[in-house]
């Protein structure tokens, strides 16, 4: 029987590697994996216990409730969004979390507020922060660069959102040399 497990913490392709390849060697065929989720064939009770046991000792966690797997689904929406730079919304953040979830965003809004502790725009801020931090870190684009590939009206907000959010500027944090970032599954 066909089987969907929704996981928590899944946020980048070597997340999908691990988990294939240590669901496979339990001998589970996977029908399919990406960001957040898994569909596999049950052909044991104990199936689902191994696959649990696997994920939560690589760190992930399986989500029951339909709360949970909405918020994780939106955090899934939003990495993947910074993934192909430029980022071009052609609308605003909210209308597009409506439109590719099919949910009204005032519904969307408020689970992911109360579960997270935190607004949908504040943890796309801090997604767009660790991004800018990879892009410096990678030397290949100056910051008005960075601020257009992030779709930032002007260097200058982004540089406020930049200090307000690490207490650093942009300049000071590109000479610091200590690579502070945060891995994504961390961001609250």
């Amino acid at each position: 029987m066909e089987k969907k497990i929704f996981i928590k913490n899944m946020v980048c392709n070597r997340c999908i590697k691990a988990i294939e390849s240590d669901v496979e060697k339990l001998g589970i065929h996977l029908k399919h994996i990406e960001l957040g989720s898994i569909i596999y064939e049950e052909k044991s009770k104990d199936d689902f216990e191994n696959i649990k046991n696997v994920l939560e000792n690589n760190g992930f966690m399986i989500l029951l409730a339909q709360d949970q797997q909405l918020v994780e689904q939106i955090k899934i929406k939003l990495i993947k969004l910074l993934q192909k730079l430029p980022l071009k919304l052609e609308k605003t953040l909210s209308k597009y979390l409506e439109s590719t979830m099919s949910i009204e965003y005032s519904k969307i809004s408020k689970i992911f507020s109360f579960n997270e502790s935190i607004t949908i725009e504040k943890y796309f801020i801090k997604l767009k922060i660790e991004k800018v931090k990879e892009l410096i870190q990678l030397q290949e684009n100056n910051f008005t660069e960075i601020s257009q590939l992030l779709d930032y009206s002007n260097v200058n907000h982004l540089s406020r959102l930049f200090k307000n959010e690490t207490g650093m500027s942009l300049t000071e944090y590109k000479n610091s040399q200590k690579n502070i970032r945060n891995a994504l599954d961390q961001i609250r």
